[in-house]
C-alpha cells in the first residue's frame, strides 16, 4: 500500500505558488482497479462511475492541507481499492493518490476519505 504526492501534483503546487493556476485540489474520487500508487501516476486505477465530490478543505496545522470527502456507492456494488484528490470535478490533475486493501461496498454504502498533504 502506498500514498503519494504525484509528480503532476508537485508541478501543480509550484503553479499555485507562482499563481499561474487558480484551481484547488479538493475533488475526491475513488477507483476499483489493482495496483500500487506511484509518483508518476496521472489517473486512478479504473476510476469508478460515481461523480467526484468537492471535499471540504481545511488547514489543521500550519504545514498541512486537508481535504475530507465522502463518496457513496451507486448503481451496483463494487470493491474500492484506491482514491485520490484532483483539481477538477472531471479530468484535472491528480494531486495525491493512495491504494489500499479492497473495501467491498453495496449500493448506498459510503467511504469518507481524509487526505492530508503535509509540507515538511
Amino acid at each position: 500500500m502506498a500514498t503519494v504526492l504525484t509528480t503532476v501534483g508537485k508541478q501543480w503546487i509550484v503553479d499555485k505558488l507562482d499563481e499561474s493556476v487558480q484551481t484547488t485540489g479538493k475533488y475526491v474520487a475513488w477507483g476499483t482497479g489493482a495496483g500500487t500508487a506511484a509518483i508518476g501516476d496521472t489517473t486512478l486505477f479504473t476510476e469508478a462511475s460515481e461523480s467526484r465530490v468537492a471535499g471540504t478543505e481545511s488547514q489543521p496545522s500550519a504545514d498541512t492541507y486537508r481535504v475530507v470527502g465522502t463518496l457513496t456507492c451507486a448503481g451496483s456494488g463494487k470493491t474500492i481499492t484506491n482514491a485520490g484528490t484532483f483539481t477538477a470535478s472531471s479530468a484535472g490533475t491528480l494531486v495525491v493518490k493512495g491504494d489500499f486493501t479492497g473495501v467491498v461496498l453495496n449500493v448506498g454504502d459510503s467511504i469518507q476519505f481524509t487526505v492530508d498533504l503535509q509540507v515538511t
